[in-house]
């Protein structure tokens, strides 16, 4: 089996970096570097940057205005920006939904949400978990009658990432109480504006407004906003889940992480002597890396099967698991190597104008916050416990 990248991929790779380099904006650089969170506004410019090179949905087909990427492509892309420190794609359109609605909505859906996506008219958030029924999906109780030409939808949604921006949101709502509970699930697209609906901040641990909960009361959806058939939601929300999956080795991310782990290792002392020499220390990092290698090679050994024409199954399991652990191994030892001075969380030592306190070093700024907010890694996109069910099943056939 062949890692390695072929001329054409190479080249597209130094393309890539090219534009990269040309187009970032530092001080969106720092944030995303430093672990402080974009605003809109950050997110909005990059998406119109890459919209107008035609990057911002790479993989969608040329007729929709994407670039057709193979798996390879999508691949150096991601890793590329990871490495650049330029701010994630927001996937909950072009990422997610556009898949589902390219595969399962009717032509004049595709026609009018597609290109209102690459344009950034709408912003799209993920309706699925609610209280009680986040793992356990299949048992959401958020109904949506029929009643002629409207759904009629009531409940409630939680932890829904950038609802505070959202104009548009995709649903899963339950349409029927017979049969499995998976049978009676259909899935809508909801105008955010439409009256009747409440978005409530969370406020996370690390004081940051990343999500929400949503309450629909008796809020009206016309018919045409059903994807696909009634209740058959489970099938495309389990499609759309395998694209929420991907790209969740974030090996580029990691890496950079790491160096910047070392940076600070050995700048910090012990016993008057560079934290990164100390044997129990040294010895965790090294493991990090070994794991980050091991998960590299696993990532490349399935982009090599996919590009041959198979279908990865468990593999992105084991890569989701591995990927998000990885990362929280590394905020984990990050802020261990503060000592007490990780109890700052002062986030805005970072931002430009700030003239509070000072806070030294600067990776002190936000290492608990960081360390916090990424605890949802091993939860979010199926928590691992999950993913470990599905290797059990499709590898162990347990």
């Amino acid at each position: 089996m062949d890692l390695n990248f072929t001329k054409e991929q190479e080249n597209f790779q130094i393309e890539v970096r090219s534009f990269l380099n040309e187009n970032l904006e530092p001080q969106v650089v720092e944030k995303v570097k430093n672990g402080i969170p974009i605003t809109k506004e950050d997110s909005e410019k990059w998406h119109q940057k890459l919209n107008e090179k035609g990057w911002l949905a790479g993989t969608w087909p040329k007729q929709y205005g994407g670039q057709e990427w193979d798996v390879v492509e999508k691949f150096i892309f991601e890793e590329e920006c990871g490495s650049a420190g330029a701010p994630r794609i927001v996937p909950f359109g072009v990422g997610m939904l556009a898949p589902v609605l390219m595969k399962f909505g009717s032509q004049e859906q595709r026609d009018y949400w597609l290109p209102r996506m690459l344009t950034g008219e709408d912003w799209w958030c993920q309706g699925y978990s609610e209280p009680g029924s986040g793992s356990d999906l299949a048992s959401l109780k958020t109904s949506a009658v029929r009643d002629g030409d409207n759904y009629i939808v009531n409940g409630q949604k939680t932890w829904t990432t950038f609802a505070q921006h959202a104009n548009m949101i995709f649903c899963l709502v339950r349409t029927s109480n017979e049969g499995k509970p998976q049978e009676g699930i259909s899935f809508i697209l909801i105008d955010m504006n439409s009256p009747g609906i409440e978005v409530r901040p969370i406020i996370t641990l690390d004081g940051s407004h990343e999500v929400n909960e949503i309450f629909f009361s008796d809020v009206k959806v016309p018919v045409q906003n059903l994807v696909g058939e009634e209740n058959k939601g489970w099938t495309y929300a389990k499609y759309l889940l395998t694209h929420e999956r991907t790209g969740n080795a974030n090996v580029a991310v990691s890496k950079r992480k790491i160096q910047k782990l070392k940076k600070l290792a050995n700048d910090a002392k012990k016993n008057e002597q560079p934290l990164s020499n100390d044997p129990m220390f040294a010895s965790r990092l090294a493991q990090i890396e070994i794991d980050l290698q091991n998960l590299e090679i696993t990532n490349l050994r399935t982009l090599a099967s996919v590009e041959n024409g198979e279908a990865p199954g468990a593999e992105s399991s084991i890569i989701k698991i591995l990927g998000s652990e990885i990362e929280q191994d590394i905020d984990n030892l990050t802020r261990k190597s503060l000592g007490k001075r990780a109890f700052v969380n002062e986030p805005d030592a970072l931002s430009k104008g700030y003239n509070g306190a000072e806070v030294f070093p600067k990776a002190a700024a936000y290492a608990s916050g960081k360390y916090f907010n990424h605890r949802k890694k091993s939860i979010y996109a199926g928590s691992n416990e999950i993913q470990k069910n599905i290797i059990s099943k499709l590898m162990l056939n347990l």
